[in-house]
């Protein structure tokens, strides 16, 4: 009768478990600082897409009712009419930022209340 001495196992050693662990630390290191990056990047694209709609509803409304310079305007109740609503109300900030109107001739005429304070900004360029 033969015995066979040589036992073969199935499984990770420790080390290979750790190396594995370490690499996807490393990758998450990689992965999670971009991916916050891109976000703030895209909140601010869409909220100045949203300052461009909202001021176009602004220059569109101060021309049908003969607002003049230094005209101050309700936001949103002036503009609400020319504004395509999103899901049934006027655009947000996706960052929660609030929209602000300048009186009539100042340049930009929307502002958001971020603004400059974060980065990428959200100002109109």
């Amino acid at each position: 009768m033969k015995c066979n001495s040589s036992v073969s196992r199935a499984g990770f050693t420790l080390v290979e478990i750790m190396i594995v662990v370490a690499i996807i630390g490393l990758l998450a290191a990689i992965a999670i600082p971009n991916f916050l990056k891109a976000r703030s990047k895209a909140q601010a694209t869409a909220c100045i897409n949203n300052l461009r709609q909202l001021d176009a509803a602004v220059q569109q409304y101060c021309m049908e009712s003969g607002k003049k310079s230094g005209d101050v305007l309700n936001y949103p109740a002036d503009i609400s009419a020319y504004i395509k609503p999103v899901g049934g109300a006027i655009p947000r900030c996706p960052a929660s930022g609030n929209y602000s109107l300048n009186p009539v001739g100042t340049t930009p005429s929307v502002l958001c209340s971020l603004g400059s304070t974060v980065q990428p900004s959200h100002t109109l360029p």
